[in-house]
């Protein structure tokens, strides 16, 4: 799975360009797996920078301070113009919950952009962090190697929200349409197979 359909896509006429929101966390990393499948990036920091985007990375980071520095940079709106256009995003662990309608335990805001309730650092701090794989049929029979920092936990989703892993009973990676959330970080896994078919929406 995933190169042909990601060969699929580069072969279409229209132009790949995937934006990073870069305001914090291991979008580099994001970027490098993009660049390695032969995609042009651009690191995304203000409304102007995701007008032309067909796809969009938000990485983890802290949410919190995530949220303020996109508030402070009005890129909200960008954001949700890029879902409601059904252009592809990729949202991991605290890029998860800004994009989640809920997140309990927590009056932080959202985007909302994603039918999904979620809680912050669920499975405790950092030194409670862990790897662990994951079998996604999307990506094929292989395992994915999920790696799993301060991690979120999805507590309900929506009805037409696709369950596309569990771990221990709990989803981890999960689809609405032209946006997959994880909970995990699939830039450190060392397998690019879930950006191949993130790139293969668009």
């Amino acid at each position: 799975m995933g190169t042909e359909q990601l060969e699929t896509a580069l072969n279409r006429n229209r132009k790949i360009l995937a934006g990073l929101l870069a305001f914090q966390g291991d979008y580099q990393a994001h970027g490098r797996i993009l660049k390695q499948l032969g995609i042009e990036i651009r690191e995304v920091r203000n409304p102007d920078d995701l007008t032309d985007c067909s796809h969009l990375v938000i990485p983890g980071g802290e949410s919190t301070t995530f949220l303020k520095l996109i508030e402070f940079m009005d890129i909200s709106d960008a954001i949700r113009s890029h879902a409601e256009k059904e252009k592809p995003i990729l949202a991991t662990c605290a890029g998860l919950i800004l994009i989640s309608n809920s997140v309990t335990g927590n009056s932080q805001k959202s985007l909302s952009i994603l039918d999904a309730s979620v809680e912050r650092n669920a499975y405790g701090t950092q030194i409670n962090s862990f790897e662990t794989d994951l079998d996604i049929l999307a990506l094929g029979e292989k395992p994915f190697h999920g790696v799993f920092i301060r991690a979120p936990k999805i507590i309900s989703t929506g009805k037409n929200v696709e369950i596309l892993a569990l771990h221990d009973g709990n989803p981890v990676l999960i689809r609405e349409n032209n946006i997959i959330g994880a909970t995990f970080h699939p830039e450190l896994s060392g397998d690019t197979r879930l950006h191949e078919w993130f790139i293969s929406l668009g």
